[in-house]
């Protein structure tokens, strides 16, 4: 399963999904981003969706609502942006 972040302008996390690996043609990250994006853009869901890591593999820790993404250093944290 993948997991997808939405972010509104203010880089705060809003929303946490999953998506299916079939959605996403089985990839990895950072190939999976964009097909992930597409998707969940065919699906009606708008805004910025940002693939995160359960796991925190990859862009920090996986992040929940509320969280923020820091877009210099490509990471989700758990601080609010100020």
């Amino acid at each position: 399963m993948a997991h997808f972040a939405q972010v509104n302008v203010d880089n705060l996390v809003t929303n946490v999904i999953v998506v299916a690996n079939d959605a996403i043609d089985g990839g990895n990250y950072p190939e999976s981003e964009p097909i992930g994006q597409a998707f969940l853009a065919d699906c009606g869901l708008e805004g910025e969706w940002l693939q995160c890591s359960y796991s925190g593999s990859f862009r920090g820790s996986f992040p929940g609502i509320g969280s923020s993404y820091d877009p210099a250093l490509d990471i989700f944290t758990s601080e609010e942006t100020p």
